[in-house]
């Protein structure tokens, strides 16, 4: 078999990011005895194509025809290996997937770890609010800060028969509720379920996506000067009460805190009604 596969000219595609493929374009020439077996010019194609572009592999080789009966138009599209296996093993009835990030959640606080200095002006001494943070004279302003939060989602594979109308009424209730017991190695209270979102494939099952959020659980919290919190799940709610109290070395009422109180803002459920195990 004679056929020559050129290189085209800028020929050459590499996009990074969610897509992250590549592709290669080529001119394809073929002999009298070659002419018009487009099977011959794809074959020639991937013979001459590299097998890889660093990670990504060969996903699709194509050609089309010109119009001259000798001359063909090759394409290369390269993807990452798992895409490659995804799509030529789609996952069956109750299989599942996992996706997950650590990317931290936003949380406004009013009280510091630790103060690290205060600086007054010349002649005077900053008043000494024991952590408190943006104080005015009449509120704690505080700050937004990043906090833990573990954030993962699970596709399941469920039979069509499972999906019933009952169980999409049980997803629904226990939205927005943390916990009741263990689940996933997370204690009780740790986990908060965001909601599921689900389509159906084909006839034979359902395609649904679990996500959840987790905060640890706390105990003997020691960041708030002279209060010892005994404990705090980590949906719970953690504020702080403060009051006036004179400085002396700063010769002013300043606001430092008295109180802490935990309060449950979610109610809990049992999470072994979404049927994905716990």
């Amino acid at each position: 078999m004679a056929v020559t596969v050129l290189e085209a000219p800028e020929s050459r595609e590499l996009e990074s990011g969610r897509s992250n493929s590549a592709s290669r374009r080529y001119i394809i020439y073929q002999t009298e005895a070659d002419v018009g077996d487009e099977e011959a010019a794809r074959d020639a194609l991937i013979a001459t194509a590299p097998a890889s572009i660093g990670i990504l592999v060969v996903g699709n080789a194509r050609v089309s025809e010109t119009e001259r009966a000798d001359f063909w138009l090759g394409t290369v599209e390269y993807v990452p290996p798992g895409k490659l296996d995804r799509e030529k093993d789609p996952p069956a009835t109750n299989d599942s997937t996992f996706n997950f990030d650590t990317g931290g959640g936003s949380q406004h606080i009013t009280q510091s770890k630790e103060n690290k200095g205060r600086f007054g002006q010349a002649g005077d001494t900053a008043p000494d609010f024991k952590g408190a943070i943006n104080v005015t004279d009449s509120s704690i302003e505080g700050c937004d800060i990043i906090v833990p939060v573990y954030n993962w989602s699970e596709t399941h594979y469920k039979p069509d028969a499972d999906v019933t109308l009952a169980y999409r009424g049980t997803l629904f209730g226990l939205t927005g509720k943390t916990n009741s017991g263990a689940f996933k190695g997370f204690q009780a209270g740790e986990c908060l379920f965001l909601g599921a979102s689900g389509s159906k494939r084909g006839s034979a099952d359902w395609e649904i996506t679990f996500r959840f959020a987790s905060s640890p659980n706390r105990t003997n919290i020691t960041d708030i000067p002279t209060i010892t919190v005994a404990s705090k799940k980590g949906w719970e709610y953690l504020w702080i009460r403060y009051h006036d109290v004179k400085d002396d070395t700063a010769k002013m009422l300043v606001k430092r805190p008295c109180a802490a109180y935990v309060e449950r803002v979610y109610d809990e459920g049992d999470f072994a009604g979404l049927g994905i195990g716990t």
